[in-house]
């Protein structure tokens, strides 16, 4: 029999009055959230810090309809309440993926988003894991399917996407390459697993990929710089290569020379995980469980972890994404 849970009738959220910098993120009182059918109810322990918080933030990049206008994408707590269909994981301690509502004391997730958490794994490392484990694993491993044996290169390699790309690639057998935009940087992502670290700041990225890689290129790029990269990325890749977009953070628009395409065979494409559909996401979570959970259970899949801050310190968390200094991710603790 599924375990019962007293809880309240409000909680304290971290709402957006206004779009703006960091300061625009204030605690709030709403209503718990009530499950539906398929749902769960989450006391949050932990809630991830993602750079889609920040665009949503400033006004650039609004929930899907029908989600919660709370930021936050990734949790991690207990199931403590639960629709129609998912009343058997009350009890559970999990980390889910959410479309928004991550950054308050409860949080609603649909049952198939949720992911178990492994005894003795910290809440606030499970909750920096999902988002940029569906985010990678569906473009990198999905998109481009990268395979053992292959050369990748990730952008942002000290970003919560570029570091957990180094983990799993180093998981896979695949060799990665990353850039960063500083010395220090670059070394710390050798240190986490990079193969190479390029400092964009500094040197030609392609020129160096074309090093590393004996002038052959890579077999896929995942790029959340857009604009100019674009073009330069295609000059990285080698013949049937896959290139990727996740987001446009240096420009929306690039041009492209469509015989380059045409002769080495290139694939462009992209993707948004946020405004997925529940089936989709919960099969990710399936094929997730089924070929890289057991490596979270036996401890060698942790995010990198850089600093939490209490919920009611939304901003500070926000002011140190803004400034980019942070290596992997930041949480908020409940």
């Amino acid at each position: 029999m599924a375990e019962e849970y007293s809880m309240p009738g409000e909680m304290m959220a971290i709402g957006i009055a206004t779009p703006g910098g960091p300061e625009a993120l204030a605690p709030e009182t709403r209503p718990v959230p009530v499950p539906a059918a398929g749902e769960v109810l989450i006391k949050v322990a932990a809630a991830g810090v993602n750079r889609p918080d920040v665009l949503q933030r400033q006004g650039k990049y609004p929930p899907p309809p029908g989600a919660s206008d709370i930021p936050g994408l990734e949790v991690a707590g207990t199931i403590v309440a639960a629709g129609s269909g998912a009343d058997a994981l009350i009890g559970q301690k999990v980390c889910a993926l959410l479309a928004g509502g991550g950054y308050a004391e409860y949080a609603v997730a649909p049952a198939g988003q949720c992911l178990p958490v492994p005894d003795g794994y910290d809440l606030a490392e499970a909750a920096a894991l999902p988002e940029t484990l569906f985010t990678v694993w569906t473009n990198l491993f999905e998109r481009a399917y990268a395979v053992e044996g292959d050369t990748v290169l990730v952008h942002g390699g000290t970003s919560g996407i570029g570091t957990m790309a180094i983990r799993l690639c180093n998981l896979f057998g695949v060799t990665i390459i990353v850039t960063c935009g500083s010395d220090e940087k670059c070394a710390q992502a050798k240190e986490w697993g990079a193969d190479h670290a390029i400092n964009y700041r500094t040197q030609d990225y392609v020129e160096e990929v074309k090093r590393i890689t004996d002038g052959q290129g890579v077999q896929a790029v995942l790029d959340m710089v857009g604009g100019d990269y674009v073009p330069r990325n295609l000059n990285c890749l080698a013949e049937d290569g896959r290139h990727v977009s996740i987001a446009v953070l240096g420009g929306a628009k690039t041009s492209l020379f469509i015989p380059q395409l045409m002769t080495k065979r290139l694939t462009v494409t992209g993707s948004t995980l946020r405004a997925r559909s529940t089936g989709f996401k919960s099969l990710v979570a399936d094929e997730l469980m089924r070929t890289v959970w057991s490596f979270v259970g036996e401890g060698k899949l942790r995010p990198a972890m850089d600093q939490k801050f209490a919920l009611a310190e939304a901003a500070k968390a926000h002011a140190r994404m803004d400034a980019g200094e942070h290596f992997g991710k930041i949480v908020l603790v409940v």
